[in-house]
């Protein structure tokens, strides 16, 4: 194995880090969107539901298609698209052409996602592959916690421009340190597709996907319009907004140790919790919306619980693929993104007919479908779920 630069794992987890910041900053610059281009909320909400339908689209199916080409050059192309998308969207005074430049980048987000992690894991010695993989994957928690207030706090203080071009910086940068750290990574052995797809047939597995889908509609049926809701529920100012999405970020990066800690001791438990104290955090924030201090202090605690999310459902679907978790994974990807692609267009449809407030009811129904595919699952399929050794 050559000696690889320490500073690639960094790089790949920045190149994450710039993913996540282009796919969800969106959220926190969503006012400033529907005035630029002069459209609805639920209009600019196709920003975040495109995206994560292409996503869910091409996930497993473009990693596939490319297992023959070389893998550096794969990430680089990925990233160079992320870094010209941001670009478009600072320049852009079309919306339909901000539209397209969502749909490029999201059919190549999966790709990158993959073969990151999967590069990370072989450019170290077997004993550090888990550290190296565990180092991207903090990428998506750092680019909540950081990328999008960061992203909403230039748009709130400079421009929508500004804004986007931080977002270009980021995957410019590494897009330099793929070029100049990665060696050459041609494939040598295409993956076997045929035995990975067999887990498709259990279904035990089926209902585990329709859970993650509907945790992250769940989930994005609100968060996706968490700026529009702090604005027009709680009226807090746009400064104020990129200040609670900071926070909101940040306790994710709290919230997912703790999880973690949880599904450690028991997946069962921990995934039958996880949309119990949603719900409990839905009723809140809809009770207390109207309320500034209150809401401030529930930030804290949805931005917690909101973070459950990602590990749990993980967790979940890859305990029953543990015979293949690389395809387990890729479909992980692909239907947690369609999970944010049917809730952000429901929270959507909710806003248009009923109004900002009602928008937390979207999110407090696929909280309660995601609880009953639970017990569902618990209830009628014997599965060794329990210990966390599959992930």
């Amino acid at each position: 194995m050559k000696k690889v630069n320490p500073l690639f794992i960094l790089v790949l987890a920045l190149g994450v880090f710039g993913i996540i910041t282009t796919e969800m900053s969106i959220v926190g610059v969503l006012p400033q969107i529907t005035q630029k281009f002069d459209i609805s909320t639920s209009q600019a909400g196709l920003l975040v539901s495109l995206f994560a339908l292409v996503v869910a689209i091409s996930g497993p199916f473009l990693i596939l298609l490319v297992s023959g080409i070389n893998r550096k050059l794969l990430l680089l192309t990925a990233i160079f698209i992320f870094a010209l998308s941001n670009i478009i969207y600072a320049y852009t005074t079309h919306f339909e052409v901000m539209l397209i430049f969502r749909i490029l980048p999201a059919a190549l987000h999966p790709l990158f996602f993959s073969i990151a992690l999967v590069t990370a894991a072989q450019l170290v010695p077997p004993e550090k592959s888990g550290q190296a993989v565990t180092k991207v994957f903090m990428g998506i928690t750092v680019g909540f916690a950081l990328g999008v207030p960061l992203t909403s706090y230039l748009a709130e203080q400079f421009s929508l421009e500004i804004a986007f071009l931080f977002g270009a910086i980021v995957n410019a940068l590494a897009f330099i340190g793929i070029l100049i750290l990665l060696p050459s990574m041609p494939v040598k052995e295409k993956m076997s597709f045929g035995k990975q797809v067999a887990i498709l047939r259990k279904p035990g597995l089926w209902l585990n996907i329709a859970t993650v889908v509907f945790i992250f509609a769940a989930m994005f049926s609100v968060y996706s319009y968490f700026a529009e809701y702090l604005a027009k529920v709680t009226y807090m100012s746009g400064s104020l907004i990129s200040v609670m999405l900071l926070i909101f970020g940040v306790v994710m990066i709290a919230g997912n140790s703790l999880f973690g800690v949880f599904l450690q001791k028991s997946i069962v438990k921990t995934v039958i919790s996880f949309p119990i104290f949603y719900l409990i955090v839905y009723l809140l924030v809809y009770y207390l919306g109207a309320y500034f201090i209150p809401m401030i202090f529930m930030v804290f605690i949805w931005g917690i619980v909101h973070s459950g999310g990602l590990i749990v459902s993980q967790a979940w679907l890859i305990s029953e693929a543990k015979e293949a978790p690389e395809f387990g994974n890729s479909l992980f990807v692909s239907f947690s993104n369609l999970g944010i692609t049917l809730g952000t267009t429901i929270g959507g449809w909710f806003i248009s007919q009923l109004g900002i407030h009602q928008l937390i009811w979207s999110g407090f129904i696929f909280t309660l479908l995601s609880l009953l595919l639970i017990i569902i699952k618990i209830k009628f399929f014997n599965s060794s779920t329990d210990p966390l050794q599959s992930m």
